[in-house]
């Protein structure tokens, strides 16, 4: 078993020469808007996970994720062959790719807050105007009610369990 730290190490060098690679050596047009986000290698040096985002040709336009992911499979072994060559190590990592889901749910998070957002104004706007129901005091104590406790003493004079008498 190899160090994680060295696991990182390696993951971080393999996704920046697989994203070097994908822009400047491959020449796919299907890997044109193809972004490496995040590269994971396991503890023992033997597989490298590659993570991707697909952009759009325009903000309109879904991506091609099919066409990115057909064309990553076609390009994986000169990618791999790159790796081994730039990196030196004995045994060099079979590579697999996986779309990146974090700016999905990201989109997603931004849709739940926004609608959050908006419930609370509307909330907000029904507050504006309303009254309390009942009195603003409900524990207000009328003039004729004595401010003794139910067993005659004051607060003040208040013994404690010092005169218990169940013991």
């Amino acid at each position: 078993m190899a160090d994680p730290a060295r696991a990182k190490r390696l993951a971080k060098r393999i996704s920046t020469i697989v994203a070097s690679a994908i822009e400047y050596e491959i020449k796919d047009p299907r890997l044109a808007g193809v972004t490496i986000t995040d590269a994971k290698v396991t503890n023992d040096l033997h597989d490298a996970t590659l993570y991707y985002t697909v952009l759009g040709s325009s903000l309109s336009e879904e991506p091609d994720y099919v066409g990115a992911a057909a064309a990553l499979e076609k390009a994986k072994g000169v990618l791999r062959s790159k790796v081994g060559a730039s990196l030196g190590v004995r045994f060099t990592p079979t590579l697999a790719f996986e779309r990146d889901t974090v700016p999905d749910a990201a989109v997603k998070m931004e849709e739940l807050l926004a609608r959050a957002r908006a419930a609370d104004e509307d909330l907000a706007r029904v507050r504006q105007g309303a009254k309390h129901a009942g009195d603003a005091d409900p524990y207000r104590v009328s003039e004729g009610e004595s401010q003794t406790v139910s067993g005659g003493l004051d607060d003040s004079e208040d013994t404690g369990d010092r005169d218990r008498q169940d013991d």
